[in-house]
């Protein structure tokens, strides 16, 4: 079997270095808001290139502590509007109702898979707050065109890097700009260290990056009860932090993060040039390289159900992400009548295949075999 994405085999290469950190932090008996916790969030902030980094529990409570702070800090009311691509997972949603904001779904580019930036306008009302942009599939989804929108009606730039840690941006208002990372493009950026991501813990973690002091105080705040001094708390706060062991496995994995996105770019550079089969989309190979990671290596067909199960009776572990789009979830009913076109036929064609530093140069040869014979 060719697994969709070995955690054992990716974690088994820094083995020693995790059990070592495991055990300090055991033999420390301090587990929680620890020098760990302080080490790793430096490490972050100075890697993507921002002024400030919160650790959380997950992804999710990234964005939600996010919202949650620019609601406390008078940015944002209860009712006002967040664009968001209707094809996203449904966390970037969740985080946008979880505080009774409203999400205003806009139609992705076919493309790209990301949101369809020249739609965006169009969209903008009076409640109109902020523009929650998702780097889908590990591309970056950023442009000149973005930031004069935000800039033209004041918005709120929030980046959901939940699957692009690592991949740049080669754009901004000014042509001068050095290439910065995501995460550190916008407003504020949430992101996740769910083990399956690029940069992985073993459990849940996540992270508010920002340059935005009075934000990042606001979001630590909010994350510990709402509490800056113990047992006085200021705001209607919630528990979600990162534990001491969780920040080291990052701190050890983050060493490595780099090397293993040029091996997925390879891998998906390999798939893009060799994979000959007309019933197949392949993704769009960005011009810069490295605005892409490839969290996620989807192709699309419309024969997807037949061709899952040919690989899978073939030995290759596929994954559907996502099968059913947002506005098709019971969660949200009053929404299922929508259509978005283009959102639904991605959801309906979407193959992703293995993706993984630790794939092997036969098992992507095998993967592309067995895709042009299909």
């Amino acid at each position: 079997m060719i697994p969709f994405l070995d955690l054992q085999k990716i974690n088994a290469r820094y083995a020693d270095e995790l059990k070592r950190v495991a055990a300090e932090v055991i033999d420390s008996g301090w587990f929680l808001h620890g020098e760990r916790v302080k080490t790793f969030e430096t490490q972050l902030s100075d890697y993507l290139g921002v002024n400030h980094a919160v650790a959380c529990a997950n992804g999710l409570d990234a964005l939600r502590l996010i919202f949650k702070a620019y609601m406390e800090l008078g940015i944002m009311n209860e009712g006002d509007e967040v664009i968001v691509p209707a094809n996203t997972f449904i966390a970037s949603i969740l985080a946008i109702t979880d505080n009774r904001l409203v999400p205003v779904l806009v139609e992705p580019d076919i493309r790209t898979y990301n949101l369809d930036i020249s739609l965006i306008e169009q969209a903008i009302t009076l409640r109109t707050k902020a523009i929650l942009v998702v780097h889908l599939y590990g591309r970056v989804c950023w442009s000149n065109e973005l930031e004069t929108i935000a800039r033209k009606y004041n918005l709120k730039l929030i980046e959901d890097n939940a699957q692009a840690m690592g991949a740049y941006c080669h754009c901004g208002l000014n042509p001068q700009s050095p290439a910065k990372r995501s995460g550190s493009l916008g407003d504020a950026a949430g992101n996740s260290f769910y083990p399956g991501k690029n940069l992985g813990a073993l459990g849940d973690a996540g992270a508010v990056t920002t340059s935005d002091k009075a934000l990042a105080l606001l979001v630590r705040t909010l994350g510990n009860y709402g509490s800056i001094e113990k047992y006085v708390n200021e705001y209607k706060g919630l528990n979600s932090r990162i534990d001491e062991i969780q920040a080291a496995f990052l701190s050890v994995k983050l060493k490595y993060l780099d090397g293993e996105n040029e091996i997925r770019r390879q891998i998906a550079d390999s798939y893009v040039k060799n994979i000959k089969n007309e019933k197949i989309v392949l993704p769009l190979l960005p011009e810069q390289k490295d605005t892409h990671v490839y969290h996620i290596f989807v192709i699309r067909t419309e024969h997807r159900d037949e061709l899952r199960s040919y690989l899978e009776n073939n030995n290759v572990q596929v994954l559907i992400h996502y099968p059913v789009p947002p506005h098709k979830q019971k969660a949200f009913k009053e929404w299922n009548e929508k259509v978005f076109p283009v959102t639904e036929k991605i959801h309906k064609e979407v193959l992703s295949l293995p993706m993984s530093p630790t794939l092997s140069e036969k098992e992507v040869e095998r993967v592309i075999d067995l895709l042009n014979k299909y």
